[in-house]
């Protein structure tokens, strides 16, 4: 009886991130957003690229990241950050949290958790124009390049064989001649960018947006 007693009484589980969709919701009930902008969804890279805007001039840009995300995460929530939009174009940064996160995840395993999330979109969003940029390296996260290389490579595989969409392949503008990340371009967690990665990434978006 006293156990049943405490257990009434435990609070409950948290689910990841639902503070982060809570205050999305808020935002939403203050000011609506208008349907058919370009959406941003994924994980931090877009979550702390907050001036995104004025990178892209012209472009309705509506930001829906969440920091720290997975693509189960973004899986998850699909219905509440893509859904009520109704994008005209969605642009998608995720995998690289997935890949730090669990260094047992083989490569093909994030090319099918994106799998799982682009039907999902395309279900939701048949005619929606998708973008997907590649994983980043990072001074970091530099031992699972590898890794990254090769998820990346099963995505832009896959979305080769999709209509509407396109892949944006980052990587280059972020290494040096020799291979080498160019450090200098990352905030001291060695993990985001700064404002000059930031410029670094924006025109190999830009050219695949409408």
């Amino acid at each position: 009886m006293l156990l049943t007693f405490l257990l009434g009484f435990q609070s409950p589980v948290q689910v990841p991130f639902a503070k982060d969709i809570a205050a999305f919701k808020q935002a939403d009930q203050k000011s609506k957003p208008a349907l058919g902008q370009v959406l941003f969804i994924g994980s931090s890279t877009f979550t702390r690229w907050t001036d995104a805007s004025d990178y892209f001039p012209g472009k309705p840009i509506l930001n829906r990241a969440f920091g720290g995300s997975t693509l189960l995460d973004v899986i998850r929530y699909v219905d509440d950050v893509v859904t009520p939009y109704k994008p005209s174009q969605i642009v998608v940064y995720c995998g690289e949290n997935d890949i730090a996160g669990d260094a047992k995840l083989p490569a093909y395993k994030v090319a099918d958790r994106f799998k799982t999330l682009y039907q999902l979109i395309r279900k939701r969003e048949p005619k929606a124009n998708l973008v997907y940029v590649s994983i980043k390296p990072g001074p970091a996260r530099w031992k699972f390049r590898s890794k990254m290389i090769a998820a990346n490579r099963w995505i832009e595989e896959y979305l080769a064989t999709q209509p509407n969409t396109s892949f944006v392949n980052i990587w280059p503008v972020l290494t040096n001649a020799d291979g080498s990340i160019k450090g200098e371009i990352f905030v001291k967690d060695g993990i985001h960018l700064n404002a000059s990665g930031y410029q670094l990434i924006a025109p190999l978006i830009a050219e695949k947006l409408r």
